[in-house]
């Protein structure tokens, strides 16, 4: 099944919405978009324009911060990841790349916040104290992704199969 323009603009709402109401930090829908539109979409861009779209509209109310461009980075990765198992698109491979996702995420952030910013010491030890923080967010990161994952990709599964019987009727 094609995905429609109008779905693609209600996860970018999603997405963007799921930032702004009130929620767990890193309990977002944003790495299981990324990954889904890798998956879903016929080219790359859509998959890079739906992830970067739904960050940018709510970091217009947000307010930016210092880190963004790394961030938004990081958010690409499931694209990519996504286009790498579109093939492959068992729960499996989808539950795989949904971990790499919030992983690379993860270990991305925090460097770049501590080789970037002047939070931690640029030692070994200002790096393990960087990563050590972020390990409550991190456990966030993993809840929400796997949440949202199942809850987009499942939710696109139940679609399809309710739609079959209306398209082969026809």
């Amino acid at each position: 099944m094609e995905i429609p323009k109008r779905m693609w603009m209600a996860m970018v709402v999603l997405g963007a919405a799921a930032r702004l109401l009130p929620h767990p930090w890193n309990f977002t829908p944003i790495m299981a978009i990324g990954l889904f539109a890798g998956t879903q979409a016929r080219k790359a861009s859509t998959g890079v324009l739906a992830t970067l779209v739904a960050l940018v509209v709510s970091d217009a109310v947000l307010g930016l911060y210092s880190g963004f461009w790394y961030v938004y980075a990081a958010a690409l990765i499931p694209v990519l990841l996504g286009r790498l198992i579109r093939n492959r698109s068992r729960a499996a491979a989808i539950a795989t790349a949904a971990l790499v996702s919030s992983l690379s995420f993860f270990l991305l952030t925090n460097f770049m916040v501590w080789a970037t910013e002047r939070l931690y010491p640029h030692t070994l030890g200002g790096l393990s104290e960087c990563f050590l923080a972020g390990i409550p967010f991190y456990r966030n990161q993993v809840l929400g992704d796997a949440v949202y994952t199942i809850a987009i990709f499942g939710g696109y599964a139940l679609l399809n199969r309710l739609c079959q019987p209306a398209q082969q009727a026809a």
